[in-house]
């Protein structure tokens, strides 16, 4: 009889542990992704990894760059790609983006319009000629939607550089000239106090973290800001955003709702709590427009950290 019920156990447990790994190995099958569909929705040959990652690719060969005197190649460094793994609900998407100046803008714009996230803009070389830029791209959802975000990205790449063959080295629009500017309005616009220096004007707005047992705050550089430079007619702003991850993606949008160009997305800090990234922007017009800009992104910042604090229940950062 004990031998029986042992033999009983045995069979079950043996069933269970089939039935498992069976029930594991469809899990995986399901969630195997179509490289065929997603490299036609790209509108680029894709292929498997042996781990089930789909990749596509895009060779930067329009363009001649040098670095350092070396012509480069883009076996080099000089490839666009993207990077879908299959996960539970469809695909995750992550890739690099070759972008040259007067391209980040319109690439960045056409990420955000089809759903994806930029993850950081920032350079791999120096005494590039000319210079050339990497923006990451990030999303999840059905993995063909993504593809076509990949693909509407690249091809307002591919736009600007039928317009243009040899890559922009300033922005459209009249350079501002050093003037003044009614610090005032800017404030009041904004709803900070700056200040003022050979008529130009910076305001700065302090945040607080925390590193090796210390809290520290806008002194040390952990501050948001912007200064504007020319006249009140002509005026150029550039400045920081400190932003805190669920911070990053409201506040790049609303740069470029109000036609702010990022110039830089990437970390200033290591180990601090909450990590801090950095965003640097540029743009020209009159010092009110682009101060309703920049307050515009200000006012999405602080709807995502409330977002995030409700999501919480705390009132950390």
């Amino acid at each position: 009889m004990e031998r029986t019920l042992k033999t009983a156990l045995y069979a079950t447990l043996f069933t269970a542990v089939t039935l498992g790994s069976g029930l594991a190995a469809m899990a995986q099958e399901v969630r195997r992704l179509d490289a065929e569909r997603i490299g036609s929705a790209a509108g680029s040959e894709a292929t498997t990894t042996a781990d089930g990652v789909v990749r596509i690719g895009w060779p930067r060969d329009d363009v001649k760059v040098t670095v350092d005197g070396l012509h480069l190649k883009p076996f080099a460094g000089l490839g666009s790609w993207a990077a879908f793994m299959p996960t539970e609900h469809g695909a995750m998407v992550m890739g690099d983006t070759v972008v040259f100046q007067d391209e980040v803008s319109p690439a960045m714009d056409a990420a955000f319009a089809n759903g994806l996230e930029v993850s950081a803009l920032h350079n791999h070389f120096f005494f590039d000629e000319p210079k050339v830029y990497f923006m990451h791209i990030g999303g999840q959802g059905d993995p063909e939607v993504l593809a076509r975000g990949v693909k509407a990205v690249w091809d307002a790449i591919k736009q600007v550089r039928s317009e243009r063959g040899t890559p922009a080295d300033t922005f459209p629009g009249e350079a501002p000239r050093h003037g003044t500017i009614d610090a005032t309005k800017v404030e009041r616009i904004i709803g900070h106090e700056g200040q003022a220096q050979d008529g130009m004007v910076k305001i700065s707005i302090g945040r607080e973290a925390s590193m090796h047992g210390e809290t520290f705050g806008g002194s040390m550089g952990l501050t948001t800001w912007a200064a504007f430079s020319g006249t009140d007619e002509r005026a150029a702003i550039d400045g920081d955003f400190a932003m805190t991850a669920h911070e990053v993606q409201p506040v790049l949008r609303a740069l470029r709702e109000a036609d702010i160009h990022v110039v830089a997305l990437h970390n200033h800090m290591v180990g601090e709590d909450p990590a801090y990234y950095f965003t640097h922007f540029w743009a020209k017009g009159k010092a009110d427009d682009l101060a309703r800009g920049f307050k515009a992104a200000l006012d999405a910042q602080a709807a995502a950290s409330q977002n995030a604090r409700q999501h919480r229940g705390t009132d950390a950062p």
